[in-house]
């Protein structure tokens, strides 16, 4: 899988956000996505949320995604 792909499948998934993907190896993966979405959520229903929208590529295709995830006011503040 490639990063085009993953953020695509977060993209859609979680409409009106915004996914910067790297990963140069093709199974391990780095993501920042901001959400509105995310707002009032703890860190881990925002890493389900993004896990969601991958499906079974999670832990298949995709071996290892470390996330950053932010809503667009944690963005303009700096966070």
């Amino acid at each position: 899988m490639d990063t085009r792909t993953i953020k695509t499948l977060i993209e859609q998934g979680l409409p009106g956000s915004r996914a910067d993907v790297q990963g140069a190896d093709g199974v391990h993966f780095e993501a920042t996505v901001v959400a509105a979405a995310f707002a009032g959520k703890l860190p881990l229903a925002r890493h389900r949320m993004v896990y969601a929208t991958l499906g079974e590529a999670m832990g298949g295709e995709i071996h290892a995604l470390s996330l950053k995830t932010l809503t667009p006011d944690e963005t303009n503040k700096g966070h």
